[in-house]
């Protein structure tokens, strides 16, 4: 059985889906499972069915006001780089309305629905195929995987919701009884969880450099230590399911491969840009391409 994780890594998530794009329509690799978090969440229904270029059309036309309903950013280009400071009108209006996370990713969820309809829902389920969503279950204080088998078509698209919310910035999902947000706060890269379902082939697409590559910049306020204080423990949540999942793979003897980002491609991957997106998709396909071609030669 093979499977393809893709983790977190909200906007990064364009270079996934090029690197997925040559696994599947170039390498022709046939994929029983698909695990995702958070930005993975998003792609893998359409992954499963192969619409690689609807969610290639989707991904590179993607923006702010199509994620968030009250948005706690304020983007701005300074010397030629796009820079994310908080917005305070917006911030106090969340507070003032009684909700708990800086900002509001409504918009998130009428796309989700938008873009995984029900007939894509119900041709999954019908398929032999598995899609797992990684949420974090902040009551419980577990992580909980939940696959398109067990899943309403609705209950579905919560969970997609619910894996990618990024929060205190994005909306907090409550649903059962439980406050739900982000899969990464817990699982960034669900290897093992995929290992565990019953994977002999792991293909997983890591949206982080195999190598720290960058020292943040010095907190300005409080806004900006926070992101940096989640930021950090991302890191280490994502470094720590990497090495977990590298001991699960050898003590089930099972293949894994690894594709990291080669270089840093945003210190803020909470900034939706059309045309950084659409230039990461591709530098996505071409690293995967390389990969293999490196693979190929040492092989001869």
């Amino acid at each position: 059985m093979k499977a393809l994780v893709i983790s977190g890594g909200g906007s990064k998530g364009a270079f996934a889906g090029g690197v997925a794009e040559y696994l599947i329509d170039k390498k022709n690799n046939n994929y029983d499972m698909f695990l995702g978090t958070s930005t993975g969440s998003l792609m893998v229904s359409h992954l499963a069915l192969g619409k690689l270029y609807e969610l290639k059309a989707i991904y590179t036309t993607i923006s702010q006001r199509k994620i968030f309903s009250n948005n706690p950013f304020v983007v701005k280009t300074i010397h030629g780089e796009k820079v994310a400071s908080i917005n305070h009108l917006n911030t106090v209006w969340n507070f003032i309305n009684g909700r708990r996370t800086f900002g509001e990713s409504k918009n998130l969820r009428k796309l989700i629905k938008k873009y995984v309809t029900e007939s894509y829902f119900d041709r999954i389920v019908a398929s032999e195929k598995d899609v797992v969503i990684t949420v974090s279950n902040l009551t419980s204080n577990v992580v909980e995987y939940k696959s398109i088998k067990d899943c309403s078509y609705l209950d579905f698209c919560d969970w997609i919701w619910a894996s990618c919310n990024y929060v205190p910035f994005m909306s907090l999902m409550k649903k059962d009884g439980c406050e739900y947000a982000d899969g990464g706060f817990g699982c960034l890269v669900p290897i093992r969880e995929a290992i565990l379902r019953g994977a002999t082939e792991v293909d997983a697409i890591i949206l982080e450099t195999e190598i720290t590559q960058l020292n943040r910049m010095p907190s300005k306020n409080p806004f900006s230590l926070l992101t940096n204080v989640i930021e950090f423990m991302m890191d280490h949540v994502e470094r720590h399911n990497v090495t977990i999942g590298k001991l699960q793979a050898k003590h089930n003897n099972v293949k894994l491969n690894l594709y990291y980002t080669p270089t840093v491609l945003t210190t803020n991957s909470l900034i939706f840009n059309k045309k950084l997106m659409t230039k990461w998709w591709q530098y996505g396909f071409n690293y995967a391409k390389s990969e293999h071609y490196e693979m190929n030669k040492l092989k001869d």
